[in-house]
């Protein structure tokens, strides 16, 4: 065969292979996914599945942004400028109620984080002993309900304690004095930042005191989405990061650090890393049909909601 046949043969089979390599990348499906803080173990499923190539091997082109205001991602979502957004459930069904058109995907965390924080000192034993003291709060919303259920679950009511906004200051209000104690304190996070500053702290759970069991972290797409195929595929490597987090934690860790070491890599996301572990949903698609309605009619029957609404239709 002629040297100029031959080269003309090698140049069609470097473009051909050009062209399978570049459709095979237009064919990547982009996500946006909007997270409900900055980065941290609270995530860890999202991260690894990113660092893990997991969401590439769907054949998807997952972007992960960061909101400035937590209660942003889901008007995004709802506004059609992002596919997807992680929010509360107590949230969701505010947003619902609200008319926004949301619908859960998935579950991130499956289990309620907030608490009531106390210092383990003895003077606070039990939700009774909150008699006539202070509790600091971050941001005024869901705390009356919660805290109130709480109070009246151990014989008290909400207007035996005094309530404060404290701001994002929990920690460092709690440890001061400022306050005798703290709502909204995350369970995995504050109890290990204060124990770093060597000052112990008790731990009252709202659902084992009254208050119906919810999902802390979940994810919400629009309901009118053309997106379902890809919103499957994210599932499906959402659950294959969340089984190998719980198979090869330590792996994980490394893993989740690894998208940015400067700001994860920390003695405070370890700590919280390990106490996230339990707390990831191992069905993030499953559906807690029962769970999603009493938790509405508790917003409803505490006036959290002025609308009544039944969520169940919307779990994806």
């Amino acid at each position: 065969m002629h040297c100029s046949t031959l080269l003309r043969l090698k140049k069609i089979g470097l473009l051909g292979l050009l062209f399978t390599v570049t459709s095979q990348a237009s064919a990547s499906e982009k996500l946006t996914v909007m997270l409900d803080w900055f980065v941290n173990p609270n995530h860890g499923p999202i991260i690894v599945a990113q660092q893990q190539g997991l969401f590439k091997n769907e054949g998807l082109d997952v972007t992960i942004q960061e909101p400035a205001d937590p209660t942003l991602p889901p008007k995004m979502v709802a506004a059609g400028k992002v596919d997807m957004a992680v929010t509360y459930e107590p949230n969701f069904i505010m947003d619902l109620a609200e008319g926004l058109p949301l619908k859960r995907s998935a579950t991130l965390i499956a289990t309620p984080l907030n608490t009531i924080l106390t210092l383990d000192n003895g003077k606070i034993n039990s939700v009774k002993n909150l008699k006539g003291k202070t509790v600091g709060i971050a941001v005024a919303g869901t705390e009356g309900a919660m805290v109130g259920t709480m109070l009246r679950h151990s014989g008290l009511k909400l207007s035996d304690i005094k309530m404060v906004n404290v701001g994002w200051n929990l920690s460092a209000s709690l440890a001061s004095g400022k306050v005798d104690a703290v709502w909204g304190g995350l369970r995995n996070f504050e109890p290990n930042q204060l124990a770093l500053e060597n000052v112990k702290v008790k731990a009252f759970y709202p659902e084992e005191h009254g208050v119906p069991s919810y999902e802390e972290l979940i994810f919400v797409v629009n309901q009118n989405t053309k997106k379902g195929a890809a919103i499957a595929k994210f599932n499906h490597a959402l659950t294959l990061a969340t089984q190998f987090i719980v198979n090869h934690p330590e792996s994980a860790w490394n893993s989740f650090k690894s998208y940015n070491p400067k700001t994860l890599d920390t003695e405070l996301n370890q700590r919280a890393w390990s106490d996230t572990l339990t707390r990831f949903a191992l069905r993030p698609t499953a559906s807690d049909v029962q769970g999603y309605k009493a938790f509405a009619d508790f917003m409803y029957q505490n006036n959290i909601i002025k609308t009544a609404v039944d969520p169940t239709p919307y779990l994806y």
